[in-house]
């Protein structure tokens, strides 16, 4: 019996105690769940962010370095005009002008060149459509960026050659620098593949332009 009350004294000493303990138990966090706790402190620079061109169409005008097997390379002029479908998908019709020189035979030949005249017009005009492969930036500064565009394109046109008008097909590259929402330039490179027969035998012929340009859009 004395063991028994001991116990029982010992568990209401115990029950008497638990109010006090409940007092001095930590307070739950009174901090809300989406409240930010570490607030970093960083100065974030102001970037003026490029933005692609919002009118579809396109007006060009180039200028450059045409280069025909035989006959050497000459100046080279024209205008393109494009249709943008989509930010990655264009089509455009091109067309161009410069003069072939067949100085180099007159040399030769005691009779002369081998055009009707010392030199001829070359005239081309072509259909391509075209794809952005390589969407890109460029900085001026640290604080300006500029949209570029690594583009590849693909067609077929006709080109005339002194008297002879010949099915052409074209591939190239590019590349295209686009300031606002209106005005770009760019470069491309293209060969024109074609057939003449100048010399008495008719040969495949590949004919490279380089140009540079400048664009409108609208």
């Amino acid at each position: 019996m004395p063991l028994l009350n001991n116990n029982i004294l010992t568990l209401m000493a115990l029950v008497a105690t638990l109010p006090a303990l409940a007092q001095t138990a930590t307070p739950p966090s009174t901090t809300p769940a989406n409240e930010q706790v570490i607030v970093p402190q960083v100065d974030r620079r102001d970037i003026q962010l490029p933005r692609y061109a919002s009118n579809d169409f396109s007006v060009s005008l180039f200028a450059g370095t045409y280069a025909t097997p035989n006959f050497g390379s000459s100046a080279v002029t024209g205008l393109r005009l494009g249709y943008h479908i989509t930010e990655d998908i264009f089509v455009e019709g091109s067309y161009g002008k410069s003069k072939v020189s067949d100085k180099a035979f007159a040399q030769i030949f005691p009779n002369g060149g081998v055009l009707p005249a010392r030199e001829v017009d070359l005239t081309y005009y072509n259909v391509m459509a075209g794809y952005n492969v390589l969407p890109g930036e460029v900085f001026f500064g640290r604080n300006n960026a500029k949209i570029s565009q690594g583009y590849i394109v693909a067609g077929v046109g006709s080109t005339t050659f002194g008297v002879q008008k010949r099915q052409t097909v074209v591939a190239g590259f590019g590349l295209r620098v686009i300031f606002n929402r209106w005005f770009s330039v760019q470069a491309d490179v293209r060969d024109h593949i074609y057939s003449l027969d100048i010399l008495g035998k008719l040969q495949s012929t590949q004919n490279l332009e380089i140009s540079a340009g400048i664009s409108v859009f609208f």
